[in-house]
């Protein structure tokens, strides 16, 4: 694994948006792996980690979370600013004279950027993962999220910090103690007290102070992909409805659906049938017919 950060801008200047970087840098098939709401990069090491035999795969913090700068004006952290810095990341990695394949996986907001990416006239997205997010998020799911992000409470140790992380992000599934510890240590920040928090500005809540909770419908986005696409969920969520997640097989790319039982929102991709599944979907050959 490497790191390396590329520049976006917005209104208030350039910021630098942190990757890592797995596997042969010359290699024709390029994944790029893009986090939820409040998750950095980091999220995707063990499925990286796999892919990398057969892909490079470059992991992206979106501005305000990891590594990545935070932004001055909060208001943003929205999704045109974060299609525009992931487009700079998409240049950096097709940059040269060997033709690049690429693909995209995207958990929750990652995948709410690749369904915006993939819909796009001649979009670079020729194959795509969405985890655990649909065409159309209910109110309830949006209220939960509003409700927690945005928090900046505090710990005196890692320890503490990761029964939060334990407590939030349950419905990941079962995960071993060293997969909760990778989330916790990944997903924190030291502050100049001492004291452990989250790794992400908490500024990122803003674009959930400015309206009133409503349904997210994105079917007009979702019914202009075209790439083949892979639709992950897991059996519990509630941002991902399965009456949603049937009409995404019969509209749109007409996805695949693969649901995942005992797991809420979202999949962690880090149990070994999870990884295998995204990575035979990618390692399809294309035909006529996907």
């Amino acid at each position: 694994m490497k790191s390396d950060a590329v520049l976006g801008i917005s209104a208030a200047g350039f910021h630098r948006i942190h990757y890592t970087d797995w596997g042969n840098p010359d290699a024709e098939r390029v994944v790029i792996c893009v986090h939820g709401l409040t998750r950095n990069g980091r999220d995707f090491d063990t499925l990286a980690e796999a892919l990398s035999p057969d892909f490079r795969v470059v992991c992206p913090d979106v501005a305000g979370r990891g590594r990545s700068d935070w932004l001055q004006n909060k208001e943003s952290y929205a999704y045109p600013q974060y299609c525009a810095d992931l487009t700079a990341l998409l240049a950096r990695v097709t940059a040269g004279g060997t033709p690049r394949k690429i693909y995209w996986v995207g958990t929750s907001m990652g995948g709410i950027i690749g369904m915006l990416l993939a819909s796009r006239p001649q979009s670079p997205i020729e194959r795509m993962v969405v985890n655990d997010v649909g065409a159309l998020i209910p109110k309830a799911a949006v209220e939960r999220i509003g409700a927690y992000v945005g928090k900046d409470p505090r710990f005196k140790s890692l320890a503490e910090l990761e029964g939060l992380v334990r407590l939030v992000h349950a419905p990941f599934g079962p995960l071993t103690d060293e997969q909760w510890r990778h989330l916790t240590v990944t997903g924190a920040r030291q502050h100049a007290d001492g004291s452990w928090g989250f790794a992400y500005d908490p500024g990122i809540a803003a674009v959930f102070q400015k309206s009133p909770p409503a349904d997210v419908d994105m079917w007009p986005v979702w019914d202009a992909v075209s790439c083949p696409t892979l639709l992950l969920r897991g059996a519990q969520s509630d941002l991902l409805p399965r009456d949603i997640a049937v009409k995404m097989t019969q509209r749109g790319p007409k996805a695949r659906l693969v649901e995942l039982d005992g797991i809420g929102h979202a999949p962690a991709l880090m149990a070994a049938d999870q990884i295998r599944v995204v990575r035979d979907f990618l390692l399809e050959p294309r035909t006529g017919n996907n």
